[in-house]
């Protein structure tokens, strides 16, 4: 990575490094002796002035227990993202839904007697419902929990489970990803 704005400093945004490293509780030369970066390369990171090499970024990362890939995510400057809903059904489910890289909402309405197994809507994630207006029931595979209106669960949605619903309802269900252990 380069040191001006033709190599990517619009990219990146190394100003996240002090608040890092004062939520550490660290000062720039306690930095600079964890991690044998000149205090002078790290002002200069800090103020968003220059960009720093791979060897550098690890070396950071590392001092605030992250992995050269999570500082890297911290430090990219990040656009909004703008989508436009999806529209299905699934049995006497309608589901309104949005999707991004790392999580997925739907605010869905049922019918009483309505009922949802084995939902095939998501990957290893959280799951959250939160019923908006009526009452559902979730089965998990060694429990069961009743929601009514402005009641909330989250649960593994790695496991089984089911969704019956026992008044006509509104509710909002957000897949979280996991985040990824290696």
């Amino acid at each position: 990575m380069g040191s001006n704005n033709e190599n990517g400093m619009d990219m990146y945004n190394f100003s996240v490094l002090r608040d890092l490293r004062k939520r550490a509780e660290m000062t720039i030369a306690d930095l600079s002796a964890r991690t044998g970066i000149s205090p002078a390369v790290i002002s200069k990171l800090e103020r968003n002035q220059t960009t720093a090499e791979l060897k550098t970024l690890f070396r950071l990362a590392r001092a605030f227990g992250l992995t050269a890939s999570e500082m890297l995510a911290l430090v990219e400057s990040r656009t909004a993202q703008c989508k436009d809903e999806t529209d299905r059904r699934a049995g006497d489910f309608h589901f309104r839904q949005i999707e991004f890289a790392n999580s997925k909402c739907f605010y869905a309405d049922a019918p009483k007697g309505a009922a949802r197994s084995n939902p095939d809507a998501h990957r290893d994630d959280f799951e959250i419902c939160w019923v908006l207006e009526g009452k559902v029931r979730i089965e998990l595979p060694y429990e069961s929990h009743v929601l009514s209106t402005g009641q909330c669960l989250q649960f593994d949605a790695v496991f089984e489970h089911t969704y019956e619903v026992l008044e006509d309802c509104r509710i909002i269900i957000q897949h979280i990803s996991k985040a990824k252990r290696f």
